[in-house]
């Protein structure tokens, strides 16, 4: 049974950091991309930043490249996004996912491609 759990969201002043874990159970972990996605209240889901297996490539989307910064150990088989300087706009709930692809794709902005996920961590950036 495939396990993927957030931790780390919280309350957090404008011009604040946080970072979250996404701790899995996945075997081979170097062979899945992870990602970083979330939604806010009344939005749809949406892209963040993705890693590809060995960490050697990440993308990130254009509201939080410079602020954000997606990482991987895996030893621990787990995923990480520190985020700094954060904004009233980035409250949401943040979602890990794992996008199984055997060294043989790039990390993915789409998260139809992302075949587990996690019950979601909430972030919540006050002005």
């Amino acid at each position: 049974h495939v396990q993927l759990v957030e931790s780390g969201g919280g309350l957090v002043q404008a011009g604040g950091s946080l970072r979250v874990a996404c701790a899995t159970s996945l075997r081979n972990f170097s062979f899945y991309n992870m990602g970083w996605f979330r939604q806010a209240p009344g939005k749809d889901r949406a892209f963040v930043a993705t890693i590809s297996g060995n960490g050697g490539s990440t993308v990130y989307a254009d509201s939080v490249k410079g602020r954000f910064t997606i990482s991987r150990d895996n030893a621990k088989t787990t995923v990480y996004l520190q985020m700094n300087s954060l904004k009233p706009e980035d409250t949401a709930v943040y979602y890990c996912a794992a996008d199984f692809q055997l060294g043989k794709r790039p990390p993915t902005t789409d998260a139809r491609r992302y075949n587990y996920w996690g019950q979601g961590t909430q972030v919540t950036v006050s002005s």
